[in-house]
């Protein structure tokens, strides 16, 4: 009976050794996936460099402006919003809402302008159109006027 015992024990410690050796292969493989080997070149020294990053420049500005009546016939308006868009050129958009008629058009500074003057004009979708003339106080915050095709004068105030 010693030997069939033996045979037995050493069966089994020869399929648990495979299964041991099958599954640690299969372990390994499983950890190298998605690993890489980059080779070296011995008695090269690693190149180092320097990478300088310059802020991006914003595509442009965008400022809310506040229309307020200055005459009669503004005054059936009452204040009317505006959204002028700035591309950092020197040109940009020019939106507005009145009285149901939607006004689009550009906003442009006056070249050579000590004062940062500019002009904003825009054509509405029922024939009307709006004019208006404007100076930046500063980088962020002007004021100007505005008039209606039909004769309404508007003052205007940009930005804060």
């Amino acid at each position: 009976m010693k030997i069939n015992s033996s045979l037995f024990s050493l069966s089994r410690l020869s399929r648990l050794s495979r299964r041991t050796a099958l599954a640690a292969a299969v372990l390994g493989a499983t950890a190298l996936t998605g690993c890489y080997v980059v080779p070296v070149q011995p008695g090269h020294p690693p190149v180092s460099s320097t990478v300088y990053v310059t802020p991006a420049m914003p595509a442009s500005t965008t400022f809310a402006a506040r229309l307020y009546p200055s005459n009669d016939i503004a005054q059936a308006y009452g204040m009317v919003g505006a959204v002028v868009s700035n591309d950092m050129n020197g040109r940009g958009t020019f939106t507005t809402n009145i009285n149901g008629e939607s006004f689009n058009g550009e906003a442009t500074r006056i070249a050579g302008s000590s004062v940062r003057e500019g002009v904003a004009n825009g054509s509405g979708s029922r024939g009307s159109y709006i004019s208006c003339r404007y100076q930046m106080n500063s980088s962020t915050m002007g004021t100007g006027q505005c008039k209606l095709s039909n004769g309404a004068q508007f003052t205007m105030h940009v930005g804060g």
